[in-house]
């Protein structure tokens, strides 16, 4: 029997804050050079993971056609964007009180903490940056959708491949021994105490700005679509609840797809809409990215300003076209921008990914809840109805989309 990624994450956790205290000094210099060696591996993977997932993400859209992949991408894009600096907003004024006085320096024995050093170091250079990573899937994967280079588009969906499995078969089972090995490191030096408390306060925050952007998406496709947002809503609770247990944005499409034809979506436009924002609408996970993001940066005595969120938060939208549909996909494509942009180390990216993967499920039944709102909007603008019909006589123009032309 597989046991979940995020139960493994916990019992990670707890042993890790459990056996720090106790275990001999050579002991967890071990796990401090596994995790030296896997943070250089991890490093060189970061650029490679966002060239080939991007470039084939922006490959994929640009063979379908039709003018209403256009509006749908950039209304999930602008979801994204707002849900990221909602939560930048909120969280710039709630965390300073909330997490007032927690820092995660240090505060064991000075000669403890000289001795927990690695027995050996591996430097791994990454075959180029991340800003050039990102280009460069830009260029190739604009170039094949665009010139319709087949070869190149083959070459793009292989590298997904070839990456995808190597962040599911080998970095992904070697996330909870990192960890481990960084809460281990973390308890042996004494600087658990303060940061576990700060954990349930932070998912708090983060769950309560859930149920408000979903209330916003809704109030707004529901003024756009002139329905009620409570029904609307209401008929999407069960795309949510089966994301709550599958933490899987494509295995809850069927689910999404019935829920959003019972709220009156052509299906022309929901067998269109819903596949496609569950691979490019994470605007629940960019909520969850970028308050993780700002209470790791507070516990670590930096400071929160807009100068520095703005641009992650315009680049975590894009990158979230490349998060693979596996647990903890989503994070994994950030890492990259959480190095780069707001320079985390490996302890700071560990929190990350704990603090992610613990609350997975939720950021994905916020995600699908989107979609369901951006099927409204993109409905309306359509001007169709679930009968097939137009919405307005002015709408006649878009009275010959078919699911085929989509």
């Amino acid at each position: 029997m597989k046991i979940p990624l995020l139960v493994q994450v916990i019992i990670a956790v707890c042993l890790g804050l459990l056996l720090g205290r106790y275990l001999p000094v050579p002991v967890v210099r071990v796990f401090m050079t596994f995790n030296g060696v896997f943070s250089e591996y991890l490093g060189f993977t970061i650029p490679l993971i966002i060239l080939s997932l991007v470039a084939a993400g922006i490959a994929g859209l640009g063979s379908k056609s039709g003018w209403l992949l256009f509006i749908t991408v950039a209304i999930a894009y602008g979801s994204t964007l707002f849900s990221g600096f909602l939560t930048y907003f909120s969280c710039e004024f709630s965390f300073p009180k909330l997490l007032a006085g927690v820092t995660v320096s240090a505060q064991g024995e000075e000669e403890l903490i000289n001795k927990l050093t690695p027995f050996f170091d591996v430097h791994i250079e990454p075959i180029m940056g991340v800003m050039t990573a990102l280009v460069m899937a830009f260029m190739f994967g604009m170039g094949a959708a665009v010139c319709k280079a087949e070869t190149m588009k083959k070459f793009i969906d292989d590298a997904q491949k070839i990456i995808e499995a190597v962040i599911q078969y080998t970095i992904i089972p070697l996330l909870p021994l990192f960890i481990f090995g960084i809460f281990l490191i973390m308890s042996a030096t004494d600087k658990t105490d303060t940061i576990v408390p700060v954990f349930g306060k932070v998912i708090v925050v983060v769950i309560i700005l859930h149920v408000a952007q979903l209330l916003i998406q809704y109030f707004i496709a529901a003024a756009i679509a002139r329905r009620n947002p409570f029904k609307l809503l209401w008929n999407m609770l069960p795309a949510y609840a089966t994301a709550l247990g599958t933490s899987s944005s494509a295995a809850t499409i069927p689910v999404t797809l019935r829920q959003v034809l019972k709220n009156g979506v052509h299906p022309a436009i929901a067998h269109f809409c819903v596949p496609l924002c569950a691979t490019i609408h994470l605007a629940g996970s960019t909520l969850k990215i970028t308050a993780f993001a700002m209470a790791v940066v507070l516990i670590s005595g930096g400071e929160l300003t807009l100068t520095k969120f703005a641009p992650f938060i315009f680049l975590l939208g894009i990158t979230m076209v490349a998060a693979p549909g596996v647990p903890g996909g989503a994070i994994m494509a950030a890492t990259a921008l959480l190095q780069s942009v707001l320079g985390f180390d490996a302890e700071n990216v560990a929190l990350m990914i704990t603090l992610y993967i613990a609350t997975d499920s939720f950021g994905t039944a916020c995600n699908v809840c989107g979609d369901g709102a951006i099927a409204v909007v993109v409905n309306r603008i359509a001007g169709k109805s679930s009968d097939g019909s137009s919405d307005a006589d002015s709408d006649a123009d878009s009275g010959d989309l078919t699911q085929e032309s989509l």
